[in-house]
């Protein structure tokens, strides 16, 4: 339902109950991507979690990310450690399964074990790689979770884990079930998604009875459909049509980057990804195709991120050192004539397209041979995670990352770790700290984590970091949210009302 159709019915409906008002409430949400999967264990990829995530599936903990509450209770009530290397979560009661199924702690250790399984590649599982966790049922509503290593924050690790019922095989879903608020009622694969509130959910009803997610490709597109009134929010739109009242900025947790592959020459070469570092003119970006306020990373992970090293500073912009770099590579047999593959993501994020041809642009004037390839994000998966395809030639992946959480372990093993499931660097320093830092707690754990972050960017030059982005959503006039951190990732209908 549009948002003016459904304003007509709540002026028919002012006479009656506020709480009859709002069975009438329907949203309508314009994306940038459609999701290729509605997968519970995928819901931390962002064109899947701001539809799936708290929505259909729940957790069971919870990053409140409006307020100061920290980590709150989602389908766990409680949590403590027994020992040093074992969490007990107590679970909540009176739960059911938008299929009538009770919730219990035999739904907890099948979701982590199928998120888990080799049968299929789960997004969530990549943030649990590294470490051993054994989930134990002890009764109905209490399970244990031991680590090896002891994980100091595994309650907010697990604030990843998607529940679903014990029943739901390991293979891909289309017709996700979970206890949250809604179910999804309708997928028409090219045209919408459409979520519905459930009668019977544990929690507090929301306001919004009906979601519709509708996808346009075009920032100005999405922008202009909430003026109109034919959707209700845009989460993401292009800083340059960010222009009305109806226009929010907010602190966005994604880093651009560019994954650099370091198996294949000439990227073996540190000169080589060093030249790649200062051919780029980052100051550029700022202002024309990214808004201002975004930040030049030097690390994946943003300022707030515990451990984020000061002292790692931006490559300058130097497009002649850049060549000089290529040149004494080629005197040594490098083959930096050698095409090199620049992998983009359309819809990644407003700009996408024009932001990497800009980048291929400035490569390319100093002296390296890049091709650039724009591809929808299924296709984006099979260049950005392994297992890589072999006799591959030199690939560099455009991608974001997002860490919301403010600990590097949400980031580290998979993209750093020479297991890494997204990782182009085999670094045994490297690895080394990351598996100490993983264990470690206080100010050992900050300080590992900070000689990680300038390891990586000032001796094995890792990636081309680019960006801490900033985003924008255009919110209907008579639609009462405010986008935060979280929005880029996922997309709460319980925290959506009317004015």
């Amino acid at each position: 339902m549009k948002r003016r159709t459904l304003l007509a019915g709540l002026m028919l409906a002012s006479s009656l109950t506020p709480a009859f008002a709002q069975e009438e409430v329907s949203v309508t949400v314009v994306l940038a991507e459609e999701p290729d999967l509605v997968e519970p264990c995928m819901a931390t990829r962002s064109n899947i979690g701001r539809i799936v995530l708290q929505n259909i599936s729940e957790t069971l903990t919870e990053l409140d990310v409006r307020g100061d509450e920290g980590l709150k209770p989602r389908l766990a009530e409680s949590w403590e450690m027994t020992d040093d290397n074992t969490w007990r979560f107590h679970l909540r009661e009176g739960v059911s399964f938008s299929d009538g199924s009770a919730f219990d702690a035999e739904d907890v250790k099948h979701s982590f074990d199928r998120a888990q399984s080799d049968q299929i590649v789960c997004e969530i599982s990549r943030y649990y790689d590294g470490i051993t966790i054994t989930p134990t049922v002890v009764d109905d509503h209490t399970i244990d979770f031991t680590t090896e290593p002891a994980q100091p924050i595994l309650p907010l690790l697990l604030s990843l884990l998607t529940i679903v019922p014990s029943e739901t095989p390991i293979e891909f879903t289309r017709e996700p079930i979970g206890t949250g608020p809604y179910v999804l009622s309708d997928w028409t694969p090219g045209q919408s998604i459409t979520l519905t509130r459930r009668d019977d959910y544990w929690g507090d009803a929301p306001a919004v009875e009906t979601a519709e997610y509708v996808f346009r490709t075009d920032a100005a597109v999405r922008a202009a459909m909430v003026e109109t009134g034919e959707a209700d929010i845009a989460p993401s739109i292009s800083a340059i049509d960010a222009t009305t009242d109806l226009d929010h900025a907010y602190p966005n947790s994604e880093t651009t980057y560019l994954r650099i592959d370091h198996s294949v020459p000439p990227l073996s070469d540190k000169r080589v990804r060093e030249a790649l570092n200062i051919a780029i003119d980052r100051e550029a970006f700022i202002g024309t195709i990214l808004p201002e306020g975004a930040d030049i990373a030097t690390a994946i992970n943003v300022p707030t991120t515990l451990g984020w090293n000061p002292d790692t500073k931006a490559w300058p912009y130097d497009p002649e050192r850049a060549r000089q770099l290529l040149e004494e590579a080629a005197a040594d047999g490098v083959p930096v004539d050698t095409e090199i593959l620049l992998v983009g993501r359309t819809g990644n994020f407003p700009g996408a397209t024009e932001f990497y041809e800009a980048i291929t642009s400035m490569l390319n004037e100093a002296g390296f041979n890049v091709k650039l390839q724009m591809v929808e994000v299924a296709e984006h998966e099979q260049f950005y995670s392994k297992p890589y395809v072999d006799d591959r030639g030199p690939i560099m992946v455009g991608a974001q990352h997002d860490n919301s959480r403010g600990d590097p372990v949400f980031s580290m093993f998979f993209k750093y770790h020479s297991e890494g499931r997204q990782s182009g660097i085999a670094d045994a320093h490297a690895d080394e700290l990351i598996e100490e830092a993983t264990a470690a707690t206080g100010a050992e754990r900050e300080a590992l984590w900070s000689e990680l972050f300038g390891y990586l960017h000032d001796d094995v030059i890792a990636d081309v970091l680019l960006f801490h982005m900033v985003g924008f959503a255009r919110v209907g006039e008579d639609v009462d949210f405010t986008p935060t951190i979280a929005t880029n990732s996922q997309l709460q209908l319980a925290e959506i009302g009317l004015k």
